[in-house]
């Protein structure tokens, strides 16, 4: 049974801060032209999409050379609701088990369209290691895997995309701004297939599979 993942791509969604923001407006109509064409302006890492090691590593892997099997993840998913705003996820909570992919369910996408939902839980570059160590892809239902800068920001928090590093360096992918993922098993398929833009990050439409 498929269950989708993916945050409905439309004009004003939450973006990360500095990140173009996002407009669908009509083209062309059925009243004027008898068809409907929209325009749609955004960023590659709008919504829920997918990050290639480019994205922070230079000279980084783009999204076009991997295979489109790599984007079809044999997935774990760690309840991390308990945690609250900036909390951090450590790296006791990430398992040791032969998988693709494991995703952090905090539960923030209940916040999407909210200032809240910038004030996530995040990896600790310990938790982030763990997962390039083991081979792990990684997928968060927040707007990054690191701490999104804020007023609310501490300074015991790490600076920059300290997770990023480590989970893109070993050449994994990062997937954010999942949703629904509370009615997910904890064992799942996740197929995030993303635009054939071929660069640094895209779009995708993320479709959890429970057999």
């Amino acid at each position: 049974m498929p269950i989708d993942l993916s945050h409905r791509i439309e004009t004003g969604m939450t973006v990360y801060p500095g990140d173009p923001s996002v407009s669908v407006e009509p083209h062309a109509t059925h009243a004027r032209d008898e068809y409907r064409v929209d325009v749609a302006r955004l960023g590659s890492h709008t919504g829920t999409h997918v990050d290639a090691p480019i994205h922070v590593i230079p000279g980084g892997r783009t999204l076009d050379t991997y295979a489109l099997d790599r984007f079809a993840f044999e997935a774990e998913k760690v309840d991390c609701t308990d945690l609250g705003d900036r909390d951090p996820i450590t790296r006791e909570r990430v398992p040791d088990r032969e998988l693709d992919l494991v995703v952090f369910w905090t539960g923030w996408s209940t916040h999407w369209g909210t200032d809240r939902y910038l004030d996530h839980p995040y990896l600790t570059p310990e938790a982030a290691t763990a997962c390039a160590e083991r081979g792990y892809a990684v997928g968060t239902d927040t707007l990054s895997p690191d701490p999104t800068p804020t007023e609310n920001a501490t300074g015991s928090e790490p600076d920059g995309f300290r997770a990023h590093h480590a989970v893109l360096g070993a050449g994994d992918l990062v997937v954010e701004n999942l949703r629904n993922l509370g009615a997910l098993p904890e064992r799942f398929e996740l197929r995030a297939y993303p635009l054939a833009l071929g660069g640094d990050g895209a779009p995708v439409r993320a479709v959890g599979i429970v057999e």
